[in-house]
């Protein structure tokens, strides 16, 4: 029989039960460290849920690794590229890789009758993954586009609010170039990502529109965009890919290309580890207290048990099974509550944003069970830390004193 242990459980339950005075510190102290505990796991679930979905939307538009031409660099003009095969089928047998898809931009202006709008065409072909656009659909369906030569055109919301176009509108699209050109083509989608640098900015359209204003041969692109299985190897395999194309390519991933984005994101962890340092600092305290409560509730105890021969370390360890107790008992309760309240969020939808500021519509949670784990241990960890340090008191406690101390 674990001794301590054994006296730790009888202690908690009288203290529960019999005394009204330590009663409702424990209850306080459990609460403080349920709340300190929802609130760092709430903290963790939005701010990973808010970068990854802003991940997300920047990848959809453009993959996770762009090849490309050098001359390409910021502009939004595309230079024509041609992939060779034997390069489509390393891509094919990379197990990093989930799909790629070639593409090529051209910068163009719609024009209605009333209103004037500059936008990015991207041409893509029948390869292209439109889930993250279906995903995000407003209304329509998305074009299926094949070697014949579609009129389609996917436009965002924002872009049919300001022309005042709806869904089977056709729309002019004016090319300045020598000479200047036009196409007349028909919207069969629109979507919303609430991204509106990206919203306000990309049209998608068939391949063979680009092609034949830049008079490009059947086999030539402007790039070739990648996505793979694990983001977190994205450095990795973008090095690997390099190092794979020929000379007069270049592969950039979507973290250095939009790099003021995902540094943007980056600063969101710095939150997270000040509201995990307060919520550890008010738990901590409140734990704290707690144990020297119970300590001074059992001075008595103490004494008694130094008297009949047991050591420092042996009522410590009576009064640190309590502490944790709580610890324990808070963290419950505290995961309890910020998972489901995470899980209602999530399902629901009950807290809203505004997309004009936060780029979504609703709060985006994101509920790891690796984080979940990571926190609660870290917590456990640093409070049987915090509590040895207040414990040592126990040590400098008279057995005589302790016995007559009322």
């Amino acid at each position: 029989m674990n001794v301590e242990y054994y006296i730790a459980k009888r202690l908690f339950t009288a203290n529960k039960t019999n005394n009204r005075y330590t009663r409702p510190i424990l209850n306080i102290a459990i609460l403080a460290v349920s709340i300190s505990v929802a609130v760092m796991l709430l903290s963790v679930f939005v701010v990973t849920g808010f970068k990854d979905t802003i991940s997300n939307k920047v990848t959809g538009f453009e993959g996770h690794i762009i090849i490309s031409n050098f001359s390409l660099n910021e502009s939004y003009k595309s230079d024509p590229i041609k992939i060779s095969p034997a390069f489509f089928q390393e891509l094919k047998e990379d197990t990093d890789i989930s799909f790629f898809s070639v593409f090529a931009n051209k910068a163009g202006i719609i024009k209605t009758k009333d209103e004037i709008e500059g936008v990015l065409l991207k041409g893509v072909d029948e390869e292209y993954n439109w889930s993250f656009i279906k995903n995000h659909l407003s209304e329509g369906s998305v074009p299926l586009f094949s070697d014949t030569l579609s009129n389609k055109i996917v436009i965002s919301e924002e872009l049919s609010r300001s022309l005042k176009l709806k869904i089977g509108d056709d729309v002019f699209v004016y090319f300045i170039q020598d000479p200047p050109r036009v196409r007349k083509l028909n919207i069969s989608a629109i979507y919303n990502t609430s991204l509106s640098d990206f919203d306000n900015l990309f049209v998608f359209v068939d391949i063979n529109h680009i092609r034949s204003l830049n008079n490009w041969k059947e086999n030539e692109v402007g790039g070739m965009e990648i996505f793979i299985k694990n983001f977190d190897d994205l450095q990795k395999v973008n090095e690997r890919i390099y190092n794979q194309i020929d000379y007069n390519l270049d592969a950039i991933n979507i973290k250095d290309k939009y790099s003021q984005i995902f540094d943007w994101l980056d600063l969101q962890d710095v939150n997270v580890k000040v509201i995990i340092i307060l919520m550890l600092i008010v738990g901590g305290i409140n734990i704290t207290t707690a144990l020297l409560i119970l300590i001074l509730e059992r001075i008595n105890l103490i004494g008694v048990l130094k008297s009949i021969g047991s050591t420092d370390w042996t009522i410590r360890r009576i009064f640190l099974y309590n502490a944790m107790y709580i610890t324990l008992k808070g963290l419950m309760f505290g995961n309890l509550f910020a998972i489901l309240l995470a899980l209602l969020q999530k399902h629901f939808k009950i807290i809203s944003l505004d997309p004009q500021t936060y780029y979504m519509n609703t709060v985006p949670v994101n509920i790891d069970i690796f984080n979940i784990i990571i926190l609660n241990l870290g917590v456990l960890i640093l409070c049987y830390l915090i509590l040895i340090i207040p414990s040592f008191v126990i040590t400098r406690i008279s057995p005589i004193k302790a016995i007559r101390f009322q």
